[in-house]
């Protein structure tokens, strides 16, 4: 009898686990850890109710999933049992590889490598784990499989994944602009010539979800004060491996060891408690600099931000410099870890690499942005651009 295991989620409802496999999947370590992975790295401390985790997308795109799945079967499409189990494996296991905080230290404790490539690696050991139970869901998620739609629905312009993160992400931060019609969208989805497609009367629904997407980067993910916590984030991790910082936690060797000498255990035992952890450790660190850093974080004294619409100038930042030379009495050098320049960029959508295509009722297929009288059309190709300085106040 396969076992069932009912998870009350706050978004959907009751999400229902009634596979033997994926029932395991998430009893393992690996997928448990994602509990104490934040969603929304550092946007806590501009909207207090974004604290939800990795775990809780995971589940929520399997949700998502399941609906797909279950749409396009109903719609004729031919999905065996064991290209169904891959799917939702797939899905629940997209972002296993995601380390503290999620994107915000992304490229950071681990020097080029995506979270994807280690989602692939871990994929692969609970493969072996398994016995190769793993092995359709790692065909999907690598898109190797024959069927291209189910990896479309993994990783693609209107996938679960951004279905997901948009609705939970907007739920939790009480951002209403990027509230969407997911259930809509997943009963207009449709599989065309091998192809994930959208039914023509899902089109508005389509262009919201596009839409929100985007006030969502600028109003949750790239704002500024967000994005000033996460750049204060990453440069106390640059500036602990700069000066081999030392600490207790297993996040000492991320910091003072060779990264090839990782393993993927260790890399599991590391989450976003031992990182907060350590900057507590730090805030009363010899190095100044850290400890400024750190203790900005812990008691939320971050640095100002300021948007413009073009480069910074060289005055600018000369002046904040100076500024901060003055005021805390320190080289140049170790001012410019406490200001520093950078750009945020975001676009709509991608006309280039990934398309949403539009079935109509007379079999022609068009690209969302080709539509007549779209909102979502060429003028919205270039990404949107805005450059900024971040300054010890």
């Amino acid at each position: 009898m396969q076992p069932k295991k009912i998870i009350n989620d706050p978004v959907y409802g009751f999400i229902t686990i009634d596979d033997e496999l994926i029932f395991k999947i998430i009893a393992h370590p690996y997928y448990q850890r994602l509990r104490r992975i934040h969603q929304m790295a550092m946007a806590h401390l501009v909207y207090p109710g974004a604290v939800h985790t990795r775990l809780h997308h995971s589940l929520g795109a399997y949700h998502l999933m399941c609906n797909a799945i279950n749409e396009l079967k109903n719609k004729g499409t031919v999905i065996s049992k064991e290209e169904e189990q891959g799917a939702k494996v797939a899905i629940l296991l997209h972002d296993i590889g995601h380390g503290p905080f999620s994107h915000a230290l992304e490229n950071i404790l681990i020097e080029g490598m995506h979270h994807e490539a280690i989602s692939l690696l871990l994929m692969q050991d609970l493969n072996k784990q398994f016995n190769g139970q793993l092995q359709v869901a790692i065909d999907i998620f690598t898109n190797v499989h024959p069927k291209k739609y189910l990896y479309q629905l993994i990783s693609g312009q209107l996938d679960v994944d951004r279905m997901d993160y948009l609705t939970r992400d907007s739920f939790f931060s009480g951002v209403s602009e990027g509230v969407i019609g997911y259930d809509r969208i997943i009963k207009m989805l449709i599989v065309h010539e091998g192809e994930l497609m959208v039914e023509e009367k899902g089109i508005y629904s389509i262009e919201k979800f596009l839409l929100a997407r985007r006030l969502m980067y600028w109003q949750v993910y790239l704002h500024k004060t967000v994005l000033c916590a996460e750049q204060m984030l990453q440069r106390i991790i640059k500036r602990a491996k700069h000066i081999k910082a030392f600490t207790k936690t297993p996040l000492n060797k991320f910091i003072n060891e060779p990264i090839e000498t990782v393993t993927l255990e260790e890399f599991c035992q590391l989450d976003d408690f031992d990182v907060m952890s350590t900057i507590k450790e730090w805030c009363t660190h010899d190095d100044k600099i850290l400890s400024i850093l750190c203790e900005g974080i812990i008691n939320r004294h971050l640095f100002k931000i300021k948007f413009f619409g073009q480069p910074i100038k060289e005055e600018l930042l000369a002046e904040k410099l100076a500024d901060v030379i003055q005021q805390l009495n320190i080289s140049t050098i170790d001012a410019s870890w406490l200001v520093f320049t950078g750009e945020a960029a975001s676009n709509t959508y991608n006309f280039e690499n990934e398309h949403i295509y539009i079935l109509f009722k007379d079999g022609s297929v068009k690209d969302i942005s080709e539509v007549d009288n779209a909102l979502i059309n060429q003028n919205m190709k270039s990404k949107v651009k805005k450059y900024y300085i971040c300054y010890s106040r």
